[in-house]
């Protein structure tokens, strides 16, 4: 019999449906969540974040969101941290964690307690790096990693500049790819039992709901929470003010494009990016996936055959 403490994690790309079948996992099993997404810990974000509210929650605990200004740093090292500190306290309530969120790397990471490699003294790196970068542009800087980390240039977006930064500077210090790294970190033992459920729809449909969201939250005020972030000083050089919905709206205050350019341009990015969120669950080894036309649409189907999958561990 295993040792490990057990977990699980219910993930699936944007819009699926996530928030509300947690709700009722987390009910059923005595369960607190850990919210493994890139931009709900931001305060002051919670729009174009789609953040679940107090009354979504439905009094279930959560963890990892609304808890860091948008300037201060947040990686997938970080989350690691503070993720490892909320497992322990639901452990000892006797609760069962659910981690919950789209971001791949962030889950892979806790999952496998993947390391990062020793940072050493790298600001000088980094400083030159970051200068070329604003000189040059993050497409530059892409081309630069597609030389020396193909693996990692087809994984990272062009835009995400902190991402291809962060592996041209892990080539620099250490002489080989951080892509060869993470293999190596991922052929590790996990180091906990799981269930890894993504769930998943309907390409058109998802396609649908992503663009109906947008739509949602235009309507409940992202325009004037993006407003109100630039007012309060936090401008566009932000990693958090880079998240989709907010670089897009930022260009529209900024005069750089219409509200009507900016709006097909978050919809297309977000559909883009669902669609990279999948690609990465379908390389990820011991997942479960929940097509929600084969439970047809039911969530209470859905429910009992992850209970089910949790009761083999």
């Amino acid at each position: 019999m295993s040792l490990k403490k057990k977990l699980i994690v219910l993930t699936g790309p944007t819009a699926v449906g996530k928030t509300a079948l947690s709700i009722q996992l987390a009910k059923h099993i005595g369960g607190e969540i850990i919210s493994a997404d890139s931009m709900q810990v931001y305060k002051h974000m919670d729009i174009g974040s789609a953040k679940i509210t107090k009354a979504q929650m439905e009094g279930v605990p959560h963890h990892l969101i609304d808890i860091l200004e948008p300037d201060e740093e947040f990686h997938v090292f970080r989350f690691q941290e503070m993720a490892k500190e909320a497992l322990e306290g639901i452990y000892a309530r006797g609760h069962l964690p659910i981690i919950v969120g789209g971001t791949g790397f962030y889950i892979q990471a806790l999952l496998y307690d993947i390391a990062f490699g020793e940072e050493g003294d790298s600001g000088e790196i980094r400083e030159r790096l970051e200068k070329e970068a604003q000189e040059k542009g993050s497409l530059y800087l892409h081309d630069c990693l597609k030389k020396v980390d193909p693996d990692s240039a087809q994984t990272i977006h062009p835009n995400n500049q902190k991402r291809i930064i962060r592996a041209l500077e892990f080539y620099e210090m250490h002489g080989f790819p951080i892509s060869d790294h993470n293999k190596k970190e991922r052929e590790k033992q996990a180091a906990y039992d799981f269930c890894y459920f993504v769930l998943n729809d309907d390409r058109e449909l998802l396609y649908r709901k992503i663009d109906h969201r947008v739509d949602e939250m235009l309507e409940n005020g992202l325009v004037e929470e993006v407003r109100s972030l630039k007012e309060k000083g936090f401008t566009k050089e932000l990693v958090s003010m880079q998240g989709l919905g907010y670089k897009e709206i930022l260009s529209y205050l900024d005069g750089a494009c219409t509200l009507e350019e900016a709006v097909y341009l978050i919809k297309r990015d977000t559909r883009h990016f669902a669609k990279r969120q999948l690609t990465w669950f379908r390389r990820e080894k011991n997942v479960i996936w929940i097509e929600k036309k084969a439970f047809a649409y039911d969530d209470y189907k859905i429910l009992s055959f992850m209970m089910e999958q949790f009761a083999k561990l």
